[in-house]
């Protein structure tokens, strides 16, 4: 009984394994859920990449959107089928963490109908038609990595199709050429701070950057409900920037003027 046991769970384990596509494999930075399978597998290729940094929709057969990173490198990607008792959001937001923690920076992230029309992301920007379904159902993510690999992306995307099936996308993008300088939305400022609470900025030592005002004080105002701390070495001169940008004072305490860089926290 035992041997059959043995030989009963290797059979299955072996179906599981099977399950994945021939030749493909996860990418070591991205956390697969239990039970997903790798339904559409992509392996590296040299490839003219446009990544979306707005919500995409199409006027005269064209494609459009409000910003873009454009670049030729090595692309990999991977889809998942996820199981039933899992959702396509549940998937990204374990990827997005696991990606946030390995000191990833977001450049764009939205989510339902601000992201545009599925139909767009499933077939013009990822050419992938499983990836189609409502529009209401999805989230799509851009993140950089952190120094020495600040010239790699990584796209997320997580879709739920009518069937209720639902699947998570990633896409790996190595640059051939150094990035430049890449900066979010204040969107995607906005919807991290709600999301996690915080934003952290380690490399805005210095006084306040007139870029960096714009985009937040931009990103705050979209929500002018929210209350924040703003810390940092140069804590009070970015508070007082910031209300010279527009966002009210009442908005904002000084937090504590230790450690490096700028940081904003979410005031619950």
């Amino acid at each position: 009984m035992r041997l059959l046991s043995l030989l009963a769970l290797g059979f299955f384990s072996s179906l599981s394994l099977a399950a994945d596509l021939p030749g493909s494999q996860d990418l070591p930075i991205v956390p697969r859920l239990t039970d997903a399978q790798i339904v559409d597998y992509r392996p590296p290729v040299e490839l003219e990449r446009i990544y979306p940094l707005g919500s995409i929709r199409k006027i005269s057969g064209q494609l459009r959107f409000d910003g873009q990173v454009s670049a030729r490198g090595q692309t990999t990607s991977i889809t998942y089928e996820l199981p039933p008792e899992h959702s396509s959001n549940e998937a990204f937001t374990v990827a997005r963490e696991a990606l946030q923690k390995q000191d990833a920076e977001l450049l764009f992230w939205c989510q339902a109908r601000d992201c545009g029309e599925s139909s767009l992301w499933a077939n013009e920007v990822f050419g992938n038609a499983k990836l189609y379904g409502a529009d209401e159902q999805q989230a799509y993510l851009l993140l950089r990595l952190a120094a020495p690999r600040d010239n790699t992306l990584v796209a997320l995307y997580g879709i739920t199709r009518g069937n209720r099936k639902a699947y998570l996308h990633v896409e790996q993008f190595e640059a051939g050429a150094p990035l430049g300088d890449l900066l979010p939305t204040s969107a995607t400022l906005l919807r991290q701070l709600k999301s996690t609470g915080e934003l952290d900025f380690p490399k805005l030592t210095g006084d306040p950057d007139d870029t960096w005002l714009r985009l937040l004080s931009r990103g705050l105002n979209l929500d002018t409900t929210l209350r924040v701390t703003v810390s940092g070495i140069k804590a009070e001169a970015w508070r007082q920037a910031l209300i010279g940008q527009g966002v009210r004072a009442a908005r904002m305490e000084t937090g504590s003027t230790d450690g490096a860089g700028l940081r904003i926290d979410l005031l619950r």
